[in-house]
């Protein structure tokens, strides 16, 4: 049979990562292309590019408008379906994750979960039960297409040493798969003790971010904090003489004020561009007035913010008997108005702090443009999960460019309203340029049964 009368599907999956393919007639939405839109593409109203792409074995070799001259190579004719890069998850906890039947109820709030966590830490953590779970979890993501993660790993004395020893052996054995990055977390007022200086000795052994939770160990967002500026001080002179950014759970509440703590912080430090902020929920709640003064520093700051709807709209505002009013999210089209960089992320999986989730992050987009009001029109809303968060975590993923990696997924869909509408779950993979059959994997392989 002529190969223009197999289906695409079926050619995709013949793909080895060898020699040359032509892509033909594919949509790439335009935010996702690194060296923007080629000459005489046309651009559809959800301002997707119509463009083909020339793989030569592991690399993007050529981005032409489609119909444009190329070398001569075997041409698989997409019809105008959605081609986008594997995405990233600039914010989520591998060690954390896939406890969900384990752990005790958490009741779905903040503290209950705080709690449930630290009960699941102390009874199960060890570096057995740690890879099989961040193993599961990166099998969940690669399933998925997601192809680079900066993971939190709560480094409390007594844990921080063999959670990092997992997560190092983890990130060995996925090296050619996942990019994988890691962040120290533990209370912010680690940091008042010399365990702080060993902590940041063993993230700099480790290559990964200095980091923390802007409250006390065993309290709450806002609850405050009377030296928070000296424990700043003291998070950012660790960094700096060792050369680390850092990365911060922020104000994970409606009512709390370390934002503008942490900006100062990192303007008094010189440390604009090195700071990354989750969360920050009660940004949104602020009055106008407040709110844009605050934005201000922030941009000043240099600060890059990350939201994570899925897990704060499940966390924040619940209560037995009441229906939450607020979204639990920050304030992103202001942000971005004021030229703060934002990404969206997927932050925790099966876990006391969010019930649910497969580290999926086209599923966290899908569900982010429509908390975030990212559509009407969708614009540059694609990336938000990949060229945003991959600045962020300063590798070189989420976009699709010459000479860049073929690492892709091609989707039964043909706008971006259909790429919303449904899960996408027969989504087609390349790593390398080669076809990539992985499929989500079997919870039996979980270390955890429900009780």
């Amino acid at each position: 049979m002529d190969d223009q009368m197999i289906p695409a599907a079926m050619q995709l999956r013949r793909l080895d990562g060898k020699g040359r393919v032509l892509l033909r007639n594919a949509r790439v939405p335009q935010s996702l292309l690194a060296g923007g839109v080629p000459s005489g593409a046309d651009v559809d109203g959800d301002g997707s590019a119509r463009v083909d792409l020339l793989l030569d074995g592991e690399t993007v070799m050529q981005i032409r408008a489609s119909g444009a001259g190329h070398v001569a190579a075997p041409a698989i004719d997409l019809q105008g379906r959605q081609l986008w890069p594997m995405l990233v998850d600039a914010h989520t906890h591998l060690d954390k994750g896939h406890v969900a039947g384990r752990a005790p109820d958490s009741g779905g709030n903040h503290n209950g979960a705080r709690v449930a966590t630290t009960r699941d830490r102390i009874a199960h953590w060890r570096r057995d039960d740690l890879l099989s779970r961040m193993d599961f979890g990166l099998r969940c993501a690669e399933a998925h297409g997601v192809a680079t993660i900066r993971t939190h790993i709560d480094s409390h004395e007594g844990q921080g040493a063999q959670s990092w020893a997992a997560f190092a052996e983890t990130r060995a054995a996925w090296a050619d798969r996942i990019d994988l990055q890691a962040v120290a977390l533990v209370p912010i007022d680690a940091y008042r003790e010399d365990y702080g200086t060993e902590l940041a000795d063993l993230v700099a052994r480790h290559g990964g971010l200095m980091g923390g939770v802007t409250r006390a160990s065993g309290g709450t967002h806002g609850g405050g904090l009377g030296d928070l500026d000296a424990l700043l001080d003291k998070l950012f002179t660790l960094a700096a003489d060792r050369d680390l950014d850092i990365d911060l759970h922020v104000d994970e509440a409606a009512k709390a004020d370390a934002l503008p703590h942490v900006a100062r912080a990192t303007i008094r430090h010189g440390y604009q561009g090195r700071v990354t902020c989750g969360h920050c929920c009660s940004l949104a709640l602020l009055p106008d007035g407040e709110l844009a003064a605050t934005i201000e520093l922030i941009a000043e700051a240099g600060l890059q913010l990350i939201t994570l709807p899925t897990v704060n709209m499940y966390l924040q505002d619940r209560e037995p008997g009441h229906t939450p009013r607020w979204r639990g999210v920050m304030p992103i089209h202001e942000l971005r108005a004021a030229g703060v960089p934002v990404a969206v992320a997927g932050d925790n999986c099966r876990d006391p702090f969010y019930a649910y989730g497969d580290h999926d992050m086209l599923d966290t987009w899908r569900q982010s443009v429509r908390i975030l009001h990212l559509d009407h029109p969708f614009d540059d809303a694609p990336a938000l999960a990949g060229p945003r968060p991959a600045a962020i975590t300063g590798l070189q993923a989420g976009s699709i460019g010459e000479g860049r990696r073929a690492d892709l997924m091609i989707f039964e869909a043909w706008s971006l309203e259909q790429m919303i509408s449904r899960p996408q779950s027969d989504r087609l993979l390349l790593r390398r340029g080669a076809h990539l059959e992985a499929k989500a994997p079997s919870y039996d392989l979980l270390p955890v049964r429900p009780a």
